[in-house]
């Protein structure tokens, strides 16, 4: 099942206020034919050590339940 970038691009917008709170940013570099989200962390979450919890525990938990055709999330 392809990925709705638009509708992964709309559940990213929602999530992202959480990150700017800390002082970091989501940006989405891309989704592979098996439905792994590539993603950046930017500013304050780019070198934080929970990121890859904020990744797995927060973002892919989110978008897993809204997005159907997510497998899994990654940092790039």
């Amino acid at each position: 099942m392809a990925v709705d970038e638009i509708l992964l691009t709309k559940v990213l917008d929602v999530v992202r206020p959480n990150l700017e709170a800390d002082g970091g940013d989501v940006q989405l570099v891309g989704v592979d034919e098996d439905g792994v989200v590539s993603l950046e962390l930017t500013g304050a979450c780019a070198g934080c050590p929970m990121s890859q919890m904020t990744l797995s525990m927060g973002i892919e938990r989110v978008l897993k339940e809204h997005v159907p055709g997510v497998t899994a999330v990654r940092a790039v």
